[in-house]
């Protein structure tokens, strides 16, 4: 990794010498299975007699011939740049050297399918991997046109960001694709993808009467299980909702989505190109959380073609701009375009808790970030990028109007077309067509960090009438900004056997006290429900009246949105060591079953299986957590047969299962002995089951490999190295370490997939590694990329322990690598604070019930 990263000032003297830049890369995938060949031209303009570089991170450089005359390949490349002497006001730059393909899922991924042993490649180049396969300027204002030829097997499908050519037969075996350059893009949304995909087709026609060819791909032995119709209609809604929103055209010529396998996150938003996690390729039952969120993916990936392709931040400081921006429109597209009309709530459930988690971590940081360098970009692909900026764009959309904030987005696009932009350019835009100033907000919002909690403080008289109402807002003291907020205060009160919305007052909250007179005289309801509907970004409290309303009647609450606000609310409240953990486990065990929302319920189970496992008290902490599983499989037994619910339970349930009891049952569903009625224990489904027995000791490597043999696919190899790591033996667990810590060369999902069968563990199992696990980090960030190095640090992590030791232990690293690279330090910051938050729930868990 040293040498590897790009500094912002280094960036900006880049950008003053060169612009205009054209590429015409070609490339030969025919060469060898570890390296491809590629000659690269590049024409530029220069500053006449200045220097600069190029990025190419390469294994070999065969030639380089800059402006007509031969460059040493030993003294003006080392492997990440190649140094350009002496510009010209016009220059050409000749490179020939070999690459490497990966198996990281960065640069050009290649990927060998154990059902058919079939090549698939795919290109993933955000932040900074373009260079992996090209010369390139990896900077994103430096936008240029790509033109592509590549040489591939003749079966093959080759794809890129213009409409696929027909091929030229080199030879028996071979073809040619040349591709017909690029407009003006930035270098991390050019894009490859290469193998013997199987591709549907369709069609649409743009609101500027182009016709727009559609595609969606995916591996051979995946494809009777696609759904392009469903991901067709899908697209098709978003077109239609985005081009109406924007008044712009979709920008290019096609639009291709490409599933693809071993990916490191859920999609990119390479121009027409789009490139998608195989997870979202449903090959067994998935929850209803997934299916939605699938759809939230494509449209923020199609409306990136607009907000980050079309118009490109300058710097990587900006690269809210793209992501919150695409959230927070993928959302309103789901809510009001597809049948996903509880988006919001799916929203606040989800990306908030998110976005709260990360807010309060160490590395927090404002919306607009400080990016010196590509390191401190690749640490802030995080919740406050995408979850608290679409949160606070949402609330700006509301604040200005939905028309003036279109139009002045609408106004930004046109203006801005094919070139880059800052922050201002945007503020600009929105102040031109709403007529408000948006300094202060921005200032508070977006340039500052931290969040708010606002807690009603409540007194009623003798009749069970408000005397006072008053909501108390306060920052954490290293982030003490106080912000304007718009929302909403609901009451909810028994209507029918239902806690109903019986009244909603909505106000400005600013400053540390908010009266609120409208409230006073009022009968108190059974809950007071603060930023009702979600429209502010801030953690809430409920006044003691209102807790006790949640904690015993949650399930009655006929709202999805107040009650995914209301466990967000008791969620953050836990996590601040304001509320008992074991009032929590009671609860979800409580409401869970009557939540009809699938990521809710999925999010709430989650936290459950945290709270048992790591925030009670440890004296108590197998009675809870055998109190979770049973409760979970008791929600599973009575849940609807063949219900999303009843999937979620016990999935839920495997999750957590641990006591002879538990692992009787998830063995008697495993072998067929115990069937719930609608209940499929289909491939993946059977996976979990099995990943729980290996944890309980009922199953073993044997009984994996058995397994393997059965489903030697993609999927099937990344639950085998999962339950593998599981094994609850001293042997088990140094064989997974050896697969993932020690020995480079495992793909990432294999590491991902290793460090969650890894932590699944008893203590004693994994306290012998908390050292090594700290003596290892500074070679796994030297090794290894980015991507490989933060799986490995985050994943391997001893977080599970929770205690005193692995805080220590922290601590003591941190101490004694003050000089080590911020984004390491950042992610070992976070990974101690995790662990100091749990020692203060347990803490509060030991506390009598106040």
């Amino acid at each position: 990794m040293p040498g590897k990263n790009l500094s912002r000032v280094e960036a900006q003297q880049r950008r003053s010498v060169v612009d205009n830049a054209r590429y015409d890369v070609s490339l030969d995938l025919t060469t060898a299975e570890d390296t491809f060949r590629v000659v690269s031209t590049i024409s530029f303009d220069g500053v006449e007699g200045e220097s600069t570089f190029i990025d190419a991170i390469t294994k070999t450089v065969h030639r380089i011939e800059f402006n007509g005359e031969s460059l040493d390949p030993a003294t003006h490349a080392d492997g990440i740049r190649i140094q350009l002497p002496s510009l010209a006001k016009h220059n050409t730059l000749v490179v020939e050297a070999d690459m490497i393909y990966m198996n990281t899922g960065e640069g050009l991924h290649r990927f060998v399918d154990p059902v058919d042993g079939e090549v698939y490649l795919y290109s993933q180049f955000e932040v900074p991997d373009a260079r992996r396969m090209f010369p390139v300027f990896e900077q994103p204002d430096l936008k240029a046109e790509f033109q592509f030829s590549v040489v591939a097997p003749n079966h093959w499908q080759v794809v890129s960001n213009q409409t696929t050519p027909e091929p030229e037969v080199v030879d028996d075996a071979r073809s040619r694709w040349t591709f017909a350059p690029t407009r003006r893009i930035s270098s991390y949304i050019t894009a490859l993808v290469a193998g013997p995909y199987v591709v549907h087709r369709d069609e649409l026609t743009s609101s500027d009467g182009r016709t727009i060819p559609l595609g969606v791909f995916c591996r051979s032995s995946l494809e009777e299980f696609i759904d392009p119709d469903y991901i067709f209609d899908i697209t098709k809604r978003g077109f239609e909702f985005f081009e109406n929103a924007f008044k712009v055209p979709y920008p290019f010529e096609k639009y291709d989505q490409l599933f693809v396998p071993e990916y490191n996150m859920g999609a990119m938003e390479n121009a027409g190109c789009v490139t998608f996690t195989e997870t979202y390729v449903f090959r067994s039952k998935v929850s209803d959380a997934v299916k939605e969120r699938r759809v939230v993916t494509i449209l923020h990936e199609l409306a990136h073609m607009w907000f980050g392709d079309l118009v490109t931040m300058k710097w990587w400081n900006d690269l809210w701009l793209n992501e919150s921006f695409a959230e927070f429109i993928s959302t309103l597209a789901t809510a009001e375009a597809t049948e996903w009309t509880e988006a919001w709530t799916t929203f606040a459930s989800m990306e908030k808790a998110w976005a709260y988690r990360e807010d309060q971590l160490p590395g927090t940081h404002p919306i607009v970030a400080d990016i010196p360098d590509l390191q401190a970009v690749e640490v802030n692909f995080d919740g406050i990028t995408y979850a608290k900026g679409g949160s606070v764009l949402k609330q700006l959309f509301f604040w200005v109007g939905r028309e003036k904030f279109l139009s002045g987005v609408s106004n930004y696009f046109h203006k801005h077309a094919w070139s880059n932009t800052e922050l201002e350019d945007l503020l600009s835009e929105l102040e031109a067509a709403s007529g408000r100033d948006l300094r202060d907000w921005s200032a508070k919002w977006l340039e500052t960090a931290g969040v708010n909690t606002l807690r009603p403080v409540v007194e009623v008289d003798e009749q069970g009438n408000y005397t006072s109402v008053v909501i108390e807002q306060s920052a954490h003291p290293d982030y003490p900004t106080i912000r304007p907020h718009r929302l909403a205060v609901g009451l909810y009160d028994e209507v029918d056997g239902k806690l109903t919305r019986v009244e909603r007052l909505e106000l400005d909250v600013d400053g540390e006290r908010t009266e609120v007179t409208e409230l006073v005289g009022k009968k108190q309801p059974a809950l007071l429900l603060l930023n009702d509907d979600d429209l502010s970004y801030a953690k809430i409290r409920l006044d003691e009246h209102s807790l006790e309303t949640a904690i015993n009647r949650l399930a009655e609450l006929d709202s999805p949105m107040a009650r995914a606000l209301v466990f967000g609310s008791v969620w953050d409240a836990t996590r601040d060591a304001e509320m008992r953990p074991r009032d929590f486990i009671k609860l979800v065990l409580g409401a869970a079953g009557a939540e009809s929302e699938s990521t809710t319920r999925r999010t709430i189970l989650g936290q459950l299986e945290t709270v048992a496992r790591m925030y009670v008290d440890p004296s108590v902490r197998a009675e809870f957590l055998a109190e979770a599983g049973d409760g979970v499989l008791e929600l599973a037994r009575t849940a609807a047969p063949g219900s999303d619910a009843q999937f979620g339970f016990v999935k839920a349930f495997a999750s957590l299962a641990h006591t002879p009891a538990q692992l009787d049952t998830v063995e008697a569903l495993f072998e067929g002995r115990e069937v719930f009625v609608g209940l499929d224990i289909d491939t993946d489904l059977g996976w979990e089951l099995l990943i729980a027995l290996v944890a309980g000791g009922r199953r073993g490597a044997d009984d994996v490999e058995a397994r393997l043999e059965e489903d030697r696919t993609a999927d099937g190899t990344r639950s085998a190295a999962h339950a593998l790591a599981a094994l609850p033996t001293a042997e088990g667990k140094e064989a997974a370490w050896q697969r993932a810590v020690v020995t480079p060369g495992a793909t990432n999902d294999v590491v991902r997939a290793t460090a969650l069968g890894f932590a699944r563990a008893d203590a004693e199992l994994i306290a012998p590694f908390v050292s090594r696990y700290f003596d290892a980090l500074d070679t796994v960030w030297a090794e290894r990329s980015f991507h490989m190095a933060s799986f490995i640090i985050e994943g391997f992590f001893p977080a599970e322990l929770a205690n005193e030791e692995v805080r220590d232990a922290a601590t003591a690293w941190l101490d004694s690598h003050e000089n080590a690279s911020p984004a390491l330090r950042r992610m070992v910051l976070e990974g101690r604070a995790g662990v100091e938050r749990a020692l203060a729930a347990q803490a509060r868990d030991r506390q009598v019930q106040e």
